[in-house]
């Protein structure tokens, strides 16, 4: 908005919180709709961009609905895309790296393709996920619609739910309350983290990005490049 643009901000606040958006409910050229994407979706005048961050990324939350879990991202995804390719906006899918499944290889090099498994308690997030990266490239291949699939490592910062269920915050919250902190297996497991400053810079230039990488197209992941052990993180 800083930079002339009109925001539209669309959630059912499944898990969004409206003290995230309220310093920006005043602004002209913000506007936020109480909705589901899950419904077709539509919007009067150009658009230009979309950053499609529907669906909840914490385990607690998905899994409390995990078949709307799994229309978010299929059906919403579509919705959106139906909606990118009438206005001729570029758009970006937020994936994530739970698409590797539970990867039999650490740290997964850039052609690991995953270990899944379709019918686990995870599973209506990541083969959501999955299935969307299919569809925003088949509407990029056979539509022509200008895709981005942006794969998001574990990312931190202010703001997060308290109970978000990932490691940072649970340990957070461990700490506030005095609980031992969990740490499963021996800790040597390694997580990409992002601080969330840097993940906001990395999808707008993604969103952003022309000619800069050569598959535009393809999914991108976007984290850390330096593993942490579960043990150091505390």
């Amino acid at each position: 908005m800083e930079q002339g643009d009109r925001v539209i901000c669309v959630d059912n606040m499944e898990t969004g919180r409206h003290e995230n958006i309220a310093a920006l409910l005043a602004h002209p050229s913000f506007k936020f709709f109480r909705y589901d994407i899950i419904e077709p979706f539509s919007v009067a005048g150009p658009v230009d961009r979309i950053y499609n961050l529907a669906c909840p990324g914490s385990p607690p939350k998905y899994q409390i609905d995990p078949i709307h879990t799994f229309k978010t991202s299929i059906i919403g995804g579509m919705n959106l895309l139906e909606l990118a390719e009438e206005k001729s906006a570029r758009i970006l899918q937020s994936s994530t790296s739970e698409v590797y499944g539970d990867p039999d290889i650490s740290p997964q090099p850039e052609d690991y393709r995953g270990l899944v498994n379709t019918v686990g308690p995870r599973a209506c997030y990541d083969e959501g996920k999955r299935c969307a990266e299919t569809l925003f490239h088949e509407m990029h291949e056979r539509a022509g619609v200008d895709t981005r699939i942006a794969r998001i490592f574990n990312t931190y910062g202010p703001q997060m739910d308290p109970e978000d269920g990932h490691v940072v915050s649970n340990f957070i919250m461990q700490a506030f309350t005095g609980e031992d902190l969990t740490v499963y297996g021996d800790g040597q497991q390694t997580r990409s983290f992002c601080y969330i400053e840097d993940m906001l810079d990395a999808l707008t230039a993604l969103m952003e990005a022309d000619e800069v990488i050569s598959s535009i197209e393809d999914p991108v992941n976007l984290g850390n490049p330096r593993g942490i052990h579960d043990a150091g993180t505390c």
